[in-house]
């Protein structure tokens, strides 16, 4: 025992000097010469400097100072922005969505949840997925991930990760509970909004009542949802993390703030809300924020009879906190439907709020994402021009301090068969 004890102490000795290591090694950057978008305090500098050390953020200055030590990276004439949040994706859980093989986006009914509220993403998030580097080649440095479906009530607790390469990226486990309580929410829940309603006060009110229930296994638990629903679903009632709610039609809409009225805690989080401009002064009123496609502007049914290409717009000026994303596959295009929700009526730099500081406020980790802030974890981007326009790019991509490979799956085959090696078989070329 006493031998497996100095083992261990060795191992823990090693690691811990490794990790010390790793860190000392950090890079310290200095990128000079750049129109900064801070998304914080300090605004918009016209020609300034950000310093990383140690992963982190350490200043931003409204000159062109480098102190000794620093890699000097000149972006001259081009614009620096914190990297872009993908706000609820399903990144790390689903490669190709019809594949024969598992699907970690997607659940069946299991025994542990009567609601779906109790599965955890964290434990299905895979690092490995090619969807990533494209992603974070486009600009994007942490994601909202979640699941998709579960053929119930609620989509689970969602995660946020960071898409630096490597596999411990979970910036924040059970970051959110999600409820879709739109025309597929219904079909789910009984066929009818009817069911659908009484199901999620229910489980909202039971997960209310668990809060201050000491579970235990030779304690029986008569609720409705299960114990371990309940659980999950305790810290949403409490609004420790933010219930996000699908709802597209104007009446769905207000029943889901009258939640609020309910449930005095709720942090609550509208997602889609096609016609929320119908009803953009009730939502501001309610204090809740919006996480919104802008492009959602034809009717796909009956519940978005009301889309429009102002909707990101109407909803910013009436008080409303808009985030735009919700696109896994091509999350990486939100940048360029932020800047067509600029174009119907959208501010300029409440779009790229809508890409970073304001997902980063909704989910609670704008303590460490959203704005280059010193302190704050060192995700940014240069891009060669303005981000939310379709013909410039991101050209240098900085995640947690350090500066990644500008490659992707999709990169490599273009080069792969662009310049064909004449000496390979016919299968390569």
């Amino acid at each position: 025992m006493r031998h497996f004890t100095k083992k261990l102490k060795a191992v823990s000795l090693a690691i811990m000097t490794i990790s010390m290591s790793a860190q000392s090694l950090a890079e310290d950057i200095a990128i000079t010469g750049a129109k900064i978008y801070t998304m914080g305090e300090a605004g918009v500098i016209e020609s300034g400097t950000v310093l990383i050390s140690d992963g982190e953020i350490k200043q931003v200055l409204d000159s062109q100072r480098v102190p000794n030590g620093y890699r000097e990276i000149d972006a001259t004439g081009k614009v620096v922005t914190p990297g872009f949040i993908g706000a609820l994706t399903n990144l790390g859980l689903v490669e190709v969505g019809m594949s024969a093989g598992t699907v970690d986006a997607r659940a069946g009914a299991h025994p542990v949840s009567t609601v779906g509220a109790a599965y955890d993403v964290q434990y299905a998030i895979n690092k490995d997925s090619t969807i990533i580097p494209i992603t974070r080649i486009e600009g994007f440095t942490s994601a909202i991930t979640g699941m998709s479906g579960t053929g119930q009530l609620f989509n689970g607790q969602g995660a946020i990760i960071g898409l630096e390469p490597g596999f411990n990226s979970t910036l924040k486990a059970k970051a959110y509970a999600h409820a879709d309580l739109n025309n597929n929410g219904a079909d789910r829940s009984g066929g009818s909004r009817a069911s659908l309603w009484v199901a999620l006060n229910q489980s909202l009110e039971e997960a209310g009542f668990a809060a201050n229930y000491e579970f235990s296994p030779t304690k029986a638990w008569e609720g409705w949802i299960t114990s371990a629903d309940a659980k999950a679903l305790a810290p949403v009632i409490s609004g420790e993390i933010p219930l996000l709610v699908t709802a597209n039609r104007a009446a769905d809409i207000l029943q889901a703030l009258a939640l609020k009225e309910k449930f005095a805690n709720l942090n609550l989080v509208l997602v889609d809300a096609t016609e929320g401009w119908r009803v953009a002064e009730q939502i501001a009123a309610a204090n809740v924020p919006v996480i919104l496609n802008p492009e959602d502007n034809m009717p796909s049914g009956f519940d978005h009879l009301g889309a429009t290409l102002e909707n990101a717009g109407k909803l910013h000026a009436a008080g409303v906190k808009v985030a735009i994303g919700m696109n896994t596959h091509n999350i990486r295009l939100a940048a360029q439907h932020a800047g067509n929700a600029v174009a119907n009526g959208l501010p300029y730099e409440a779009g790229l709020a809508s890409l970073t500081s304001n997902v980063a406020s909704i989910f609670n980790v704008d303590n460490m994402l959203g704005s280059l802030t010193p302190g704050m974890r060192a995700d940014l981007v240069i891009w060669s021009g303005d981000p939310l326009e379709v013909t410039e790019a991101a050209e240098v991509v900085i995640i947690n301090g350090e500066e990644i490979e500008m490659t992707s799956r999709q990169i490599q085959l273009r080069d792969r068969y662009l310049n064909q090696d004449k000496s390979k078989p016919v299968s390569y070329r």
